[in-house]
């Protein structure tokens, strides 16, 4: 199964959290914070349609400067989604600039900021200076964002601020199978992103022209296979209480890949409350416990630089070990 996410995650454990995942086929991309982000090529920016913030530490927020100056001139709306207190942060950033020559700017800037209950929507337009234009609050049922074949859910948490963790799932998967296109002499082109897209729309009337001849939905139908979807979550900076954790495993469940902080090790854990972070013992039960598949562990406490693999391992060791993985 060829997968419609991919996920990188941009900088060392050691450095700024940010998960880069491309929509394959899509054309687009979605980003989980926002540190460091001079990996990204402006064609990558350009791409990025919705960012999802934990919250704006500076380690996770400081690549924000890179993403407005590159995307001034985009066409498409930015979208932005973060804890409460986001949109304040959101408003600052662009206040600590001069934008007196912007007016004709496309730029739309639309910020959703999370509470338990709640979401607020804001929106900041380069034509206008990026002026605060309150648009109204929705009800939060814990989904973000609702896509043609995806959804992200969002969890808050404990850092002694709210945090938000994140989950992207896919609906589920289609599959084009090449045998039954070489039996029906059918090319790989565009159209079949049109067959997926009816397919999850359910037009059963939608007519296909390729290679200069029609087709119907049913004679194309049974080219593609549907399969169980993808699953990419993202959890950083939480204390590891038992609300915290109750709320992760709920969250993750199932994931194909979870992108977890394994800030502290276990030998640290007082730190880590103190600190309200996760130890890499903790990250390594989550993933366990959730039943993902892999474990990315990821923001790395600067104190481990000297034993570079000791989080990764200790997060490793304890997510194999009950399950009995070789460990």
């Amino acid at each position: 199964m060829k997968p419609s996410f991919h996920a990188r995650h941009l900088n060392s454990p050691f450095e700024d959290p940010a998960v880069y995942v491309r929509l394959l086929r899509e054309g687009r991309a979605l980003m989980f914070d926002l540190g460091w982000t001079s990996a990204l090529s402006v064609r990558d920016i350009l791409k990025t349609t919705d960012i999802f913030v934990s919250h704006t530490h500076v380690d996770h927020f400081i690549g924000f400067d890179n993403i407005l100056r590159v995307s001034l001139k985009r066409e498409t709306p930015l979208r932005l989604y973060g804890p409460e207190g986001f949109t304040d942060c959101v408003e600052g950033k662009l206040k600590g600039y001069t934008w007196n020559l912007t007016g004709e700017y496309p730029l739309a800037i639309h910020v959703s900021e999370v509470s338990e209950s709640s979401v607020r929507k804001t929106v900041f337009r380069a034509e206008t200076s990026f002026r605060r234009e309150d648009s109204g609050t929705a009800p939060f049922d814990g989904v973000l964002l609702s896509d043609s074949f995806f959804n992200v859910s969002a969890a808050v948490l404990d850092h002694r601020i709210p945090c938000l963790a994140f989950s992207l799932q896919e609906d589920y998967h289609i599959n084009i199978d090449k045998d039954k296109l070489r039996r029906l002499n059918l090319p790989v082109g565009p159209w079949l992103r049109e067959l997926k897209a009816a397919i999850r729309e359910n037009r059963t009337g939608a007519v296909f022209t390729i290679g200069g001849k029609d087709y119907t939905f049913g004679e194309l139908r049974d080219t593609a296979g549907i399969t169980r979807g993808q699953k990419i979550s993202y959890v950083v900076d939480v204390l590891g209480s038992r609300q915290n954790t109750e709320k992760i495993i709920r969250l993750v469940k199932g994931s194909d890949i979870l992108y977890i902080e394994s800030y502290f090790l276990d030998r640290d854990r007082d730190r880590a409350r103190e600190r309200r972070h996760l130890t890499a013992r903790e990250a390594g039960r989550i993933a366990r416990e959730a039943g993902v598949a892999r474990l990315e562990a990821i923001h790395f406490s600067p104190r481990y630089a000297d034993e570079a693999e000791t989080p990764a391992r200790e997060a490793e060791s304890e997510f194999q070990r009950v399950q009995g993985r070789g460990v």
